[in-house]
């Protein structure tokens, strides 16, 4: 099988050519997906579902040039608020707080978001990249993905909760099973009604998005309003200086490896339908952590977890088009609306269109190719901009957000449900950071307890409840196995660490405080 068509990829280069007038949606396009991205509670699905009627006054190329480049706008533009307020603007830059905003707690904030900026370009680059050449393979691979291989990757994601640092392990084991129960309220895929209390609201299960506000928000805001700025000491920590945005930038190639893993997590996340990016978030950054010899000081402002985290973010925006351009199967909600675009202009993504059309889609390929490449210029002069927070009395800052967090979450489903969840939410997770009850495990407990549980009963169904239906899916045996040889790696690396420390102790070498043991 030929991993490219030439003669299309001619083809495409004409096409994009002949039709300039595609070219002026780029920027406006990334510029939507940036403002409403970095609002709390705005995802990247609302914001192209928002813009998606002005499409159909459009021709084909220049609306899909359109939502993409809010799609690929939006992929970065969560991590602003993560670096700067520690609030996620979405579930796929959560991974990002944890260095981001140490960061700039530290006076590093400009690099901070110049290391985010520069590896989510990268990363979405290289994911389109390998989409252009890989986009005919891929419909054999993907169509082959089941319901094992996704419990695979959800029990992989809960049992990386330990690198996500937790003090005392039991209560992080008690947070991501509160997170399971969460998400599993509503009704399940075998149409049994659990946990709703009889409120017609939680049937369809508690809304992921302002739940996750709620728990993120509520105690970094409350932390917010005792200080007056979001950087203590003098003016110049909070200065912002399009230097040290540059130097963030270049500074991600002295950590080649980094974005390397990220992407190839993205990609290979992107690709699974229901998985996503703030699964591949999540999972690059325990990774990144695991892996590096200076783990211990993740959480303390490493700029490898920002760069870990973004990387997967944005290369999983390329596996995600190759599921709907492959196979014309969204992976999740901001995909769904390109394919409702595609079908309000006649069009059929999935192999057929592949055979058909295979110039039109290596076309948009290289466009969002190009997309990244002006996303490195509308984000510097964006982030920019949105870097002034520093600067701002957290007096004017706190209501804002506030108000803003409120406004999104009500316009998720146009109802009170989301305000209500927000503040249920933001209650608890006052009391789990009270009671220094890790929110990272209940967040990533929320995020896959769904996943998890719908595929287990589809798993069952398939196989009938026969071990022997293991053997026949080697996909879920090799993640499985990848899943402990990572896991005993990680429990390995620890307790060398930790031999290390006692030997310096001994020797008596000041080694600091001991970390705590996740």
């Amino acid at each position: 099988m030929e991993l490219i068509d030439f003669h299309a990829l001619a083809g495409a280069f004409h096409f994009i050519g002949a039709s300039m007038d595609s070219w002026i949606w780029i920027v406006p396009g990334l510029l939507v997906g940036l403002m409403f991205s970095a609002v709390p509670g705005v995802t990247i699905s609302m914001a192209m579902a928002i813009v998606l009627p002005l499409s159909i006054y459009m021709d084909f190329f220049p609306a899909i040039v359109f939502l993409t480049s809010v799609y690929t706008g939006g992929v970065f533009g969560g991590s602003v608020p993560a670096i700067l307020m520690n609030i996620p603007g979405s579930p796929s830059s959560y991974a990002t707080t944890f260095d981001g905003y140490q960061m700039t707690l530290q006076g590093k904030h400009s690099e901070a978001l110049g290391y985010a900026l520069f590896a989510s370009t990268l990363c979405c680059m290289l994911g389109y990249i390998f989409l252009l050449f890989m986009i005919q393979p891929m419909a054999y691979v993907v169509i082959r993905i089941g319901p094992l291989e996704m419990v695979a990757v959800a029990v992989w994601g809960l049992l990386l909760l330990g690198s996500l640092g937790s003090e005392f392990i039991t209560r992080g084991i008690l947070s991501a099973c509160f997170g399971i129960l969460i998400g599993t309220i509503g009704m399940n895929t075998a149409g049994y009604v659990r946990g709703t209390m009889g409120n017609p609201y939680l049937m369809n299960g508690v809304s992921t998005i302002p739940a996750m506000i709620g728990l993120l928000a509520a105690g970094q805001l409350l932390t917010l309003a005792t200080k007056d700025y979001i950087v203590d000491g003098n003016v110049s920590a909070r200065s912002v200086s399009l230097r040290k945005i540059l130097t963030g930038c270049m500074g991600v190639f002295q950590y080649p490896g980094v974005l390397l893993r990220g992407t190839i997590i993205g990609i290979i996340l992107g690709i699974v339908p229901g998985v996503g990016s703030p699964v591949a978030n999540l999972i690059s950054y325990a990774e990144t952590k695991r892996s590096s010899k200076d783990g211990d000081t993740f959480g303390t402002g490493n700029p490898k977890g920002v760069i870990g985290a973004e990387s997967a973010v944005a290369s999983g925006e390329g596996g995600a088009m190759a599921t709907m351009l492959a196979l014309g199967i969204p992976g999740h909600g901001a995909v769904a609306v390109l394919l409702a675009a595609f079908m309000m202009h006649n069009v059929v993504a999935g192999p057929s269109l592949i055979r058909q059309h295979k110039d039109m889609v290596y076309a948009i390929i290289l466009n969002n190719i190009f997309q990244a490449a002006c996303l490195l210029v509308v984000g510097l002069g964006f982030i920019y901009i949105a870097s002034n927070l520093v600067r701002l009395r957290t007096r004017y800052i706190v209501p804002v957000v506030l108000v803003l967090a409120t406004m999104g979450t009500y316009s998720i489903d146009g109802t009170i449900a989301g305000p209500i969840t927000l503040f249920v939410f933001a209650v608890i997770g006052v009391g789990m950071v009270r009671y220094r009850y890790p929110v990272s495990a209940t967040v990533v407990g929320i995020l896959l307890g769904r996943t998890l549980e719908t595929n287990a009963v589809l798993a069952y169904q398939v196989s009938g409840g026969s071990l022997s239906y293991f053997p026949q899916r080697p996909g879920a045996i090799g993640i499985i196995v990848v899943m402990v040889l990572s896991i005993g790696y990680n429990i390995w690396s620890k307790q060398r660490r930790e031999r290390q420390r006692k030997l310096k102790i001994a020797q008596g070498i000041d080694v600091g405080p001991a970390r705590p043991a996740h």
